[in-house]
């Protein structure tokens, strides 16, 4: 069990909260998109940000829970500025009308934080026929990011500041396929393992973001991009597995799991402390540059995601 409270070369730690990682930083000027906005530690990286002053996109699927979410922190952060638009990153077509709409509003992008996540816990198409752990939490936050860069490029070249893309991963990553990613067997139901699916997905977060920063630095642009695991906490992203639900608890009983706030943190220094200022295609975890499985720094693998992921979303 790791020792909770011990502090990393960042000087944070697993007990660190968002606002501690964030304090003393001045966002005003900036603009973020969080997806999975309306929930978990979605909810405190819209808060924290907006705290500091980020006018916040909130990127969700449900738009009643976004407003809501809105309204709660209207009421704690009065001076905060907050937008909700729909996105529902299991369906391209959502996607791309999401990011034509907020292309269209001439908003600039500084942080781009693909949060949201789902383990479906049983086999299922998303509307464009792929397996729905890939598809959501891959594939949509590829597609996205990809519609959205040339903002974030423009944004970074008018504003001379550095532009940051954050992946939410999880240390399930290490336990998907030996290889890392079966491509040819992605909608393949007779292989079908609800845990090795989301881990599959989660690998895949890390590599995008691993792939995403050579990409960037051969073009000589100032975007960073790093991927995280946010740490044991219990969030509806269990919702649909019930065994999981009681592992976590007990899982909870006996080590020492995270709050949301605690949660949220290392998403929240990612996107806005100056220590991650130049650094990309890291892995972090309680705040601090951590080791992923080998397969995660696969440049080979990062690659041929890349180019299967161009292939399922039709772009070039």
């Amino acid at each position: 069990m790791r020792i909770f409270g011990k502090k990393g070369a960042s000087e944070f730690s697993a007990s660190s909260t968002a606002e501690q990682v964030t304090r003393g930083v001045d966002g005003t000027g900036l603009t973020a998109i969080v997806t999975g906005a309306s929930s978990g530690i979605g909810v405190e990286t819209v808060r924290v940000l907006a705290l500091r002053g980020v006018h916040v996109v909130m990127a969700v699927r449900n738009m009643d829970a976004g407003a809501n979410v809105k309204e709660a922190i209207l009421k704690k952060v009065s001076n905060a500025k907050i937008d909700v638009m729909e996105l529902d990153l299991s369906s391209m077509a959502s996607v791309r009308k999401f990011a034509a709409e907020y292309n269209s509003k001439c908003l600039p992008l500084n942080i781009l934080i693909n949060n949201a996540g789902v383990m479906v816990g049983k086999f299922k198409l998303s509307q464009d026929n792929i397996e729905l752990d890939f598809a959501t939490n891959h594939l949509g936050h590829f597609l996205l990011t990809n519609l959205l860069l040339e903002n974030m490029k423009q944004t970074s070249r008018n504003s001379n500041i550095e532009g940051r893309i954050v992946n939410v991963s999880s240390l399930g990553h290490r336990y998907t396929y030996r290889e890392g990613i079966r491509f040819d067997l992605i909608n393949d139901k007779s292989r079908f393992n609800n845990y090795v699916a989301y881990a599959e997905s989660k690998l895949a977060n890390i590599l995008h973001a691993n792939e995403l920063t050579r990409r960037l630095k051969e073009e000589r642009v100032e975007i960073t991009a790093n991927s995280l695991h946010p740490g044991t906490i219990h969030t509806n992203i269990v919702r649909n597995d019930i065994r999981l639900k009681c592992l976590l608890k007990l899982v909870r009983l006996i080590f020492l799991s995270k709050t949301i706030q605690q949660g949220a943190a290392t998403t929240c220094f990612l996107a806005l402390n100056p220590q991650v200022k130049g650094v990309s295609g890291e892995y972090y975890v309680d705040c601090n540059i951590a080791k992923p499985r080998s397969k995660a720094n696969d440049p080979d693998l990062a690659k041929r995601l890349w180019d299967f992921s161009l292939s399922l979303t039709d772009l070039k």
